[in-house]
């Protein structure tokens, strides 16, 4: 029977880590603001199923600032104003031949709904304070996220961008998965070399295409 999020989760709750983050994340968001908003925190799961997941990027945590944070890792609503790592992401799209871009909208739900699991190792962050709900919780929560993945039988490419992404490479060891690694789209990472001409988009469709799936559009 094929697994869904829903059921991972529901056992994940169940679970003494599950049971704490859960606890915490209760505590962050009745003290004091938090990003996404609490109803958008699961949105990479919910839009993207589990048993039609294809590619897998991994972001930090969300946006801390107002307005911009959705559940989906770099994606930002229409009309906001797009962050410098999603520009960035963007030019990378063009130089490797996908386009045109539609630089006025950072809504990313395109790949989700494609299989794209835009999903963050944290799920959430207190109002201006990147890094502020990183805890061990969280990072047994990833590793479970990615102990799932990994123990499906179906080709998933894994986007690893910078240092942070990459912890989490240790939990991909299927062979049946392709991981990319590359610096990380911030300007000042991407800016020293690394990032621009990765070519993940073509290689991850190259990749799909070769275990008979359909690639993904990176341009809507």
């Amino acid at each position: 029977m094929d697994l869904t999020w829903d059921e991972f989760l529901a056992e994940t709750w169940q679970l003494d880590y599950g049971k704490k983050l859960r606890a915490f994340i209760h505590e962050e968001y009745s003290k004091g603001v938090c990003y996404p908003p609490r109803e958008k925190m699961f949105d990479a799961f919910k839009k993207c199923p589990l048993m039609k997941t294809k590619v897998v990027l991994i972001g930090q945590d969300p946006y801390p600032n107002p307005g911009q944070a959705m559940g989906l890792c770099f994606s930002v609503p229409k009309g906001v104003a797009l962050p410098p790592s999603l520009r960035n992401i963007y030019k990378e799209m063009e130089l490797e031949g996908f386009g045109p871009i539609d630089w006025n909208s950072g809504d990313l739900t395109y790949l989700a709904e494609q299989g794209v699991l835009l999903l963050n190792a944290y799920l959430s962050v207190r109002a201006g304070a990147p890094g502020s709900h990183q805890c061990v919780e969280y990072d047994l929560f990833m590793r479970d996220v990615m102990r799932t993945l990994d123990a499906l039988s179906q080709p998933i490419v894994f986007i690893f961008w910078g240092g942070f992404a990459r912890k989490f490479m240790k939990y991909c060891v299927n062979p049946k998965h392709l991981n990319l690694t590359a610096n990380h789209p911030s300007p000042l990472s991407a800016n020293r070399g690394g990032f621009f001409g990765c070519d993940h988009f073509i290689k991850a469709n190259e990749y799909l295409l070769a275990n008979g799936l359909s690639p993904i559009d990176w341009v809507r």
